[in-house]
C-alpha cells in the first residue's frame, strides 16, 4: 500500500513539472507569436492562452490538492507501529534511575549529560518514536 502511494505520489509530482513545464512554453509562445505578428493576432494569442491557462491552472491546482491529500493520508503510516526501545537505549537509561513509561524532558537530559550530542540526538529521537517522552 505505501509503494502505491508513493508511486502515486511521484506520479503526482511528476504530473505537476510537466503541467509548469507546459505553463513556461506556452507563455514563451505566446510571447514569441506577439513579438512576430500584429496586434489583433496578439489579442486573439492571450485569449487562447488565457483558457488554456486557467485549463492548466485548474489541472494543477486539483493535482496539488491530490498530493496534498495522499501526504496526509501517507503520514499516519510513517509513523512505525512497534512503539519499544532499543534495550540498549532502556538499560543505559535504567543506570541513570530513568525508569520505563513517559520520561520527562529534564530527567532525560540529566540521564544524557555523559553522552555526546549525535549519541543524545539518537536516544531522544528514539524514545520520540516510541511515545516514551512527555
Amino acid at each position: 500500500m505505501e509503494n502505491k502511494e508513493k508511486e502515486m505520489v511521484e506520479r503526482l509530482e511528476a504530473a505537476t513539472t510537466l503541467l509548469e513545464r507546459t505553463l513556461r512554453w506556452l507563455d514563451e509562445r505566446v510571447t514569441t507569436a506577439a513579438a512576430l505578428s500584429g496586434d489583433v493576432e496578439r489579442i486573439s494569442a492571450t485569449v487562447e492562452q488565457s483558457r488554456r491557462e486557467a485549463e492548466l491552472a485548474e489541472k494543477l491546482a486539483a493535482a496539488e490538492r491530490e498530493l496534498a491529500e495522499l501526504k496526509a493520508a501517507a503520514a499516519p503510516a510513517l509513523n512505525p507501529l512497534r512503539r519499544t526501545i532499543p534495550a540498549a537505549t532502556s538499560e543505559m537509561l535504567a543506570k541513570h534511575g530513568v525508569s520505563e513509561g513517559p520520561v520527562e524532558v529534564h530527567t532525560l537530559d540529566a540521564a544524557l549529560a555523559g553522552l555526546s550530542l549525535e549519541q543524545r540526538i539518537a536516544v531522544k529521537s528514539q524514545l520520540l518514536r516510541a511515545g516514551a517522552i512527555a
